[in-house]
């Protein structure tokens, strides 16, 4: 006798990398027989795929697990994992503080969770299943990718870096790189089904070839990504300093479709602290990289990731970090109070900065940051630009009767609904009119558009609804590799 139809939701935390888990999890779970759960809909199984980077990351985690305990009760069947950097870091403390979660996976075995539920539902006991070692490179299993235009790819997992304050090279395991035919094959496919923008993602992407053996395997891969025609967008996410070199800047301003965008974490600027975070650059080269890339690329964007209250961090510290700030001009920042992270050596060093001292200083970088992205927004005032049309970007489009989408630097602006149709994925070019500190205004007509295969996918996506299986088709996964399927892939945790 069939089983019902078992619907799923995925709740995601954290970076970039996490968002591509959380796409292979969805796709091995409609492997395995599950639909995606309506909005409204009470699902029969939620996965929560952690971040185990700040300091209320479990707070979060156990607070849903709280209100989710009576919905179990009362929803026969319901089962509950928990995945991702939190559990490969507490594993059985979640079961211990939460018994009614079902399964705790960790970062290396997330094609186990099909089999996994299976097992939990048989033995109706919790399995607890974390692995030290990667087993299946992620880009292997299936996927559910969430955007018909835009993709993420991996091109490596893990990180070798030993920052005092980032407890994810210790979650992730050592940096593995896969092979650049496998990359591009990946992308080709992608762009086959009419993506037409991926995002190159590793917890510290630019020193993809360590692995190889290929100090310029990375800027070599942007520059074959230059070759696939019909990418119209190539980026990447995050670069570390210490490995970002002149091949990549070269690489960056000479391929036409790799965006005059750049994420570079600095954390921050005083020599004092990025030595006690045991960042391997000074503020003298993080300038420097950024002189160079504005040489290159005089209209790039670049973003960085800073912390503030750093363990011994004084008021002449956090004035060097304003002081790069003032000289970078960052389009945007993604600013941080520093979390203490039990099993860092941050955690336990002397000179814990007082919660109102961290406060005061954060409100000043975040009062200046915003004073700089608002002055480099208005200079694209009077640009013509080209924007590529996203989903659900733009929170207020739907009253304001606008659109919302990304420039080439990944500037997000809003624009007035053209007359003609205009999809998801097509390009459409409209002149900035009037500039915010986070997002940029097109209040006259749209001047073109241009309707692409990406726009054609996300309609073809919107017609034909997903399959719904028979049944729940569980069970222990197959043996041998598992079927080819293109798939895509952040930032990697703000802790490059």
């Amino acid at each position: 006798m069939e089983e019902s139809l078992r619907t799923y939701k995925v709740v995601t935390y954290g970076c970039q990398m996490n968002v591509h888990d959380s796409e292979r999890l969805s796709g091995l779970l409609e492997e395995a027989g599950y639909a995606k759960a309506d909005q409204d809909g009470d699902p029969d199984l939620v996965v929560f795929n952690t971040c185990a980077v700040r300091e209320n990351a479990d707070n979060k985690l156990y607070g849903n697990l709280g209100r989710l305990a009576p919905a179990k009760q009362s929803h026969r069947g319901m089962q509950i994992a928990v995945g991702g950097c939190l559990a490969q870091k507490d594993r059985d403390t979640i079961v211990r503080k939460a018994p009614w979660v079902d399964v705790v996976f960790g970062t290396h075995n997330i094609g186990h969770l099909p089999a996994l539920l299976e097992r939990a539902r048989v033995e109706q006991q919790a399995q607890v299943e974390i692995l030290e070692s990667l087993e299946t490179f992620p880009s292997t299993l299936p996927t559910r990718r969430e955007s018909a235009y835009a993709a993420w790819v991996a091109i490596s997992v893990g990180c070798n870096n030993t920052c005092t304050f980032c407890i994810v090279p210790a979650l992730r395991g050592k940096e593995e790189d896969r092979r650049p035919g496998d990359i591009l094959a990946e992308v080709e496919a992608l762009v086959a089904e009419g993506v037409v923008e991926v995002t190159l993602l590793g917890q510290n992407v630019n020193s993809y070839g360590s692995d190889l053996g290929d100090r310029e395997a990375f800027s070599k891969l942007l520059r074959a990504c230059g070759q696939i025609e019909g990418l119209e967008r190539v980026r990447f996410t995050s670069p570390h300093p210490r490995d970002f070199t002149d091949d990549v800047i070269a690489a960056m301003a000479g391929t036409p479709n790799v965006m005059h965008q750049l994420h570079m974490p600095l954390q921050s600027g005083s020599d004092t602290v990025l030595k006690a975070m045991r960042r391997s650059y000074r503020q003298e080269r993080f300038l420097g990289i950024i002189e160079k890339v504005r040489a290159a690329m005089p209209d790039a964007a670049i973003s960085t990731d800073i912390i503030v209250g750093f363990p011994g961090e004084t008021d002449e510290d956090f004035e060097q970090t304003l002081h790069v700030v003032r000289e970078a001009r960052f389009a945007n920042a993604f600013t941080f109070q520093y979390s203490k992270r039990p099993g860092t050596p941050a955690a336990d060093m002397d000179g814990q900065i007082p919660k109102a001292v961290v406060q005061e200083r954060y409100e000043r970088l975040v009062a200046l940051q915003e004073e700089i992205s608002w002055e480099e927004n208005k200079k694209q005032v009077g640009r013509r630009l080209e924007i590529l049309v996203a989903e659900g970007e733009g929170k207020k489009d739907n009253q304001t009767d606008r659109l919302s989408g990304r420039a080439p630097d990944n500037r997000l602006v809003h624009f007035e609904r053209p007359a003609e149709p205009v999809r998801p994925g097509d390009v459409v070019t409209v002149e900035i009119s009037y500039a915010a500190p986070h997002h940029l205004l097109a209040e006259g007509p749209v001047l073109a558009v241009r309707r692409t295969r990406a726009g054609d996918a996300w309609e073809k996506r919107q017609a034909v609804p997903a399959a719904k299986p028979a049944g729940v088709m569980l069970g222990l996964p197959t043996i041998g590799a598992p079927k080819a399927a293109p798939a895509p892939a952040g930032s990697g945790c703000g802790c490059d």
